[in-house]
């Protein structure tokens, strides 16, 4: 091991935190309130480090003699506008919450937007490359769900028959975000298996 005290202690303080999760006595749960503590507040710091990692970059690139980005301006000030309004008016103020909902929601919309037409163009090309069943079931499945999501087939939903096999269709998106939810799970609890048994160490450098 690089690092046999870093790694040691990793993993010592993963197995504590796990083990207090598990097992309901006072003084592990005061462990982890120790140990999770320094580790929220950390997190906090990195947050930080990042919001100024990205305005420094988009003030270089506003100020830039080559090459200038004008949206940088535009990031910058809407970065500060909104930060001395949450000042201001605090988070929990009605209105703050109002326009800040007003410009996001909009603006998620706009990006599931693209990402549908992005995946049926992406579907289409994985069919042009890779033709297979699988292909196939890909872009009909997404050109089923768009056309279900745009609403033609509400006209439809008086039918007693037709209403049954769309509310049962429309279920699957969910079963598949539930499906990509358990993948993440799955894929973090083995990555933090791996960081206890000391296969991974991110820690190390």
């Amino acid at each position: 091991m690089r690092s046999p005290l870093s790694t040691a202690i990793a993993i010592a303080t993963g197995l504590l935190i796990l083990v207090a999760l598990i097992l309901p006595f006072p003084w592990l749960q005061e462990i982890r309130t120790i140990l999770l503590a320094p580790a929220i507040i950390l997190t906090g710091v990195a947050g930080l480090i990042a919001i100024y990692n990205l305005l420094a970059v988009h003030g270089r690139k506003m100020v830039a003699s080559q090459e200038r980005d004008i949206y940088s301006f535009f990031l910058l000030l809407g970065f500060l506008v909104t930060f001395i309004a949450g000042l201001i008016l605090t988070p929990a103020n009605p209105q703050f919450q109002h326009v800040v909902t007003s410009i996001q929601v909009p603006v998620e919309a706009s990006l599931m937007g693209v990402l549908a037409v992005s995946l049926a163009y992406a579907s289409v090309r994985l069919f042009q490359r890779r033709k297979g069943i699988m292909g196939f079931f890909f872009i009909l499945s997404a050109v089923v769900f768009l056309v279900i999501s745009s609403g033609f087939l509400s006209i439809g939903r008086n039918l007693p028959v037709f209403q049954n096999v769309l509310s049962i269709v429309e279920q699957l998106p969910v079963a598949g975000g539930r499906g990509i939810l358990l993948g993440i799970a799955l894929g973090g609890l083995t990555a933090g298996i791996r960081i206890l048994l000391g296969a991974d160490r991110p820690y190390s450098g």
